[in-house]
């Protein structure tokens, strides 16, 4: 099908976000107003923190900012990918904290846990699968590389098969696969907005107040406290946790650290039991392959295929703004390469378009660091598969915030913090060199050239 006419009638609408039963904004904040911690950012990170933070002291006050709503920007937008890992994978963790992956896969698998156990606590409906993910090579070049990456998985402990070119087609049926991994643990599926509302109306139970459309325009240090400035009012607190994602920050430290990336995104129409058959995926697994533009899609309850990736599109200087949530050129791209992938899908629409803002860094996985002599906390560069790891994050600031002698903190992965991104015009100039230089990696059966052997040699990438 031709994918312009296949995009004809999406909605330039988050699918996950476009609801009916949405819950309403809240109130803004319009006075000034004192916290025991405040917490800027509703999103994942945010709303774990505060739970975290009441959970540990339910007699703690806590606040939470958003400048928009609950979940409106990468909380509500992203594929609802859970994964247990807290470093964007173990190959990516290995090559940053090789003597410490032991320490923190067992972290991330008590965090996985973790999550798990307070959606069931807190009664969230987000759709909460545990169908394990599929990574599929489509070249055989890639393909030759599971062997090797099943053997690591294995040595942390993960369930993992790898298929070969039948058993992956027997399972979803594709042209492009030439094999795949199956990871049957610590891999979720989620509804990533009805995640997030779940999570502030627990947060909401514990005591959290929450403030939606309240925009944080200062920090500032008053003796021992700090004031959190917003259009309409402050809030005085002891302390601050920043969980602003890609936005930008008062702290400079944090906006050297990350890239904000635009990420974008389809999703189909439901499929029908026919259209289901012609593919197979009975088991609903979450899929992404394996190429350095990669694609991630999903199955929703519905039976609608979500289908994202492969475009990690920057802006010239860190720019945000609503009009690059639609890119006609990225979706009409995404749109090829999924009939390319399920040809015998060809005449199925898409119903939803959409794109978002994701903060990259360059180890590809969250930092964190305190400011204002640790009066401020903060979490950045998420980057993919975050999801999970946002929960951790939380933790990690209240910690701290209060608990300088946690276990945690020993961590290379707390401690230590990535390259930062140059300034401009250098940094739009290095990311666009290196887009460039992964296509042509992807199109030359995965051989990197001097650029990306350059940015490994050093530290230094960008993904999304």
């Amino acid at each position: 099908m031709n994918p312009i006419a296949a995009l004809a009638d999406a909605r330039p609408e988050v699918l996950w976000l476009d609801r009916i039963d949405r819950p309403a904004p809240a109130a803004a904040l319009h006075d000034a107003t004192s916290a025991d911690l405040v917490v800027v950012g509703g999103g994942f990170c945010g709303l774990w923190t505060a739970i975290l933070a009441k959970e540990r002291d339910p007699s703690r006050d806590v606040v939470v900012i958003d400048a928009g709503r609950v979940a409106a920007q990468a909380s509500g937008r992203n594929g609802g990918f859970l994964s247990s890992s807290l470093t964007h994978g173990l190959d990516n963790g290995l090559a940053h904290f090789p003597k410490q992956m032991g320490r923190i896969a067992r972290h991330a698998a008590d965090n996985f846990a973790e999550i798990r156990r307070a959606v069931e606590r807190y009664d969230i409906d987000c759709d909460w699968s545990e169908c394990g993910a599929l990574t599929v090579a489509t070249a055989p070049h890639l393909a030759e590389e599971f062997e090797e990456s099943a053997a690591v998985g294995r040595r942390f402990g993960h369930d993992i098969e790898v298929l070969d070119r039948d058993a992956i087609r027997a399972r979803v049926d594709s042209p492009t696969y030439h094999g795949a991994m199956f990871q049957r643990d610590g891999e979720a599926l989620v509804d990533p907005a009805r995640l997030a509302w779940g999570l502030a109306a627990a947060a909401r139970s514990l005591g959290v107040r929450i403030y939606e459309n309240t925009a944080m325009t200062r920090l500032e240090r008053h003796g021992a406290a700090m004031t959190v400035s917003t259009g309409h009012g402050s809030i005085r607190s002891g302390a601050v946790v920043l969980a602003t994602n890609a936005f930008r920050s008062p702290v400079r430290r944090i906006n050297r650290t990350i890239a904000p990336v635009y990420d974008y995104v389809l999703a189909t129409e439901p499929l029908t039991e026919a259209q289901m058959a012609s593919i197979g995926w009975s088991g609903r697994e979450g899929l992404s392959d394996t190429t350095n533009q990669f694609h991630y899609y999903r199955l929703t309850d519905d039976n609608r295929i979500v289908w994202g990736g492969y475009d990690a599109v920057y802006y010239f200087g860190s720019r945000i703004d609503p009009s690059l949530d639609q890119r006609d050129e990225t979706h009409r791209v995404l749109a090829e390469h999924f009939f390319q992938t399920f040809p015998q899908l060809d005449g199925l629409r898409f119903t939803h378009r959409w794109g978002g803002v994701i903060d990259t860094c360059s180890r590809f996985s969250v930092s964190f660091g305190t400011a204002f002599d640790g009066r401020v906390a903060y979490a950045v560069g998420f980057t993919g598969l975050g999801v999970g790891a946002t929960r951790f994050a939380g933790s990690v600031c209240l910690d701290l915030l209060d608990r300088p002698e946690s276990e945690v903190l020993t961590l290379d992965l707390v401690r230590k913090r990535p390259i930062p991104f140059p300034p401009e015009p250098i940094r739009w100039a290095g990311i666009t060199a290196t887009r460039r230089a992964l296509a042509a990696a992807d199109a030359n059966g995965g051989r990197r050239g001097p650029w990306l052997r350059l940015l490994d040699a050093i530290g230094l990438g960008f993904d999304s």
